[in-house]
């Protein structure tokens, strides 16, 4: 019980929660070191099984950017080798549902910028925290 409750958490929207972190973000997504966009991408994954066999086909990008209106959420999957972004957003009232398009170009100004923030990362970020590590203000 306690798990359904964390994760309930997690996807809350509430202060803290990392539904609140990524909202308007974009985040690094990195398993080594770990960044809080790969925490973010793989908790989403377990929630929208679309997503999980999207990433399983694609591979994981290197950035995941989040936002939403009152109706729906839409991630974008940034796929900087490929110059190749995707979107997905929610059907309601499936929310457990995906709908994806794209893919999308990445403009040399997006790479660089995506690129730079790569560049800044601290090079050993120790054991993974709750801090938005990898999080850039997308606005």
């Amino acid at each position: 019980m306690l798990l359904t409750s964390c994760a309930s958490f997690e996807e809350s929207g509430l202060p803290g929660s990392a539904a609140s972190m990524a909202h308007n973000q974009i985040m690094m997504v990195s398993a080594d070191p770990a960044t809080f966009g790969h925490y973010r991408l793989t908790s989403l994954m377990r929630i929208y099984p679309d997503l999980d066999l999207f990433v399983a086909k694609r591979g994981m990008p290197e950035f995941l950017a989040e936002t939403s209106n009152s109706r729906q959420h839409y991630y974008f999957l940034f796929y900087l080798k490929e110059r190749q972004t995707y979107v997905a957003r929610t059907r309601p009232p499936q929310r457990e549902r995906l709908e994806f398009s794209g893919p999308y170009p990445v403009t040399d100004k997006e790479k660089q910028t995506l690129r730079e923030l790569q560049k800044n990362q601290p090079k050993d970020l120790g054991e993974p925290k709750r801090s938005p590590v990898g999080i850039m203000t997308w606005r």
